[in-house]
């Protein structure tokens, strides 16, 4: 079954687009009435959101209910910033793309096109990256404190 319970995404810069590809989509409208789509998304989020809904059957219930686990983010917010972030290997640039491709993250092709936020959620992350820092030196220091106590113990 489609099990989107671990699709939990994070807008990070390790997202990869292609630009030109993104562009063609962005002149595709309905000639009479581009209100009736189709609709092109701006934040990177909702980017990615789409691009996954393409590779799940959402017309059906069962599409619909993964959809509809699938949750994705700009940034890490707050419920998840303390929980511990995974790598997926297959999706790294460095196994992905040959040495010297040209790439684009989703989040500059989002600035390009309109997202009004990209400096706000630098700045949440930068924020949030020093509170993990300064939270982990003080884990640094008990667990070595432990480990100390253990070891004359």
């Amino acid at each position: 079954g489609i099990n989107a319970e671990y699709g939990k995404q994070w807008y990070q810069r390790r997202v990869r687009g292609n630009k030109l590809k993104y562009f063609a989509f962005l002149r595709k409208r309905m000639n009479t009435n581009p209100a009736h789509g189709p609709f092109h998304f701006r934040a990177p989020s909702k980017i990615l959101w789409r691009t996954i809904r393409g590779m799940i059957p959402h017309k059906t219930t069962r599409g619909m209910e993964a959809l509809n686990r699938l949750k994705v983010f700009e940034g890490v917010p707050p419920p998840y910033d303390k929980t511990k972030r995974m790598v997926v290997p297959g999706a790294l640039r460095v196994l992905r793309l040959k040495p010297g491709r040209k790439y684009a993250s989703i989040g500059r092709i989002s600035r390009e096109v309109g997202w009004k936020y990209g400096d706000v959620v630098e700045k949440l992350e930068t924020k949030r990256k020093e509170k993990s820092a300064t939270y982990f030196q003080a884990k640094k220091k008990i667990n070595a404190l432990r480990a100390k106590a253990a070891a004359s113990a």
